[in-house]
């Protein structure tokens, strides 16, 4: 099963921004969700996200050197 909401993006693609259907289905996931106003791409990882990832996943061994 999808995890999209057809008819609610549809509904916001048709009605909302007033795209032809061939206008709505010609659009990237991307530009649709630009068009929509949702900010693009993610956030930057922050200092907490890295140490929370560091924790998840510590090195086996800590001699690991960079390049």
């Amino acid at each position: 099963m999808s995890g999209f909401d057809w008819p609610a993006l549809m509904q916001a693609g048709l009605r909302g921004l007033r795209l032809r259907p061939a206008e709505f289905w010609a659009l990237t996931p991307a530009e649709f969700r630009l068009m929509l106003g949702e900010a693009q791409g993610l956030a930057p990882l922050a200092r907490d996200g890295l140490e929370a990832l560091m924790r998840s996943f510590p090195d086996m061994n800590g001699d690991v050197k960079d390049g």
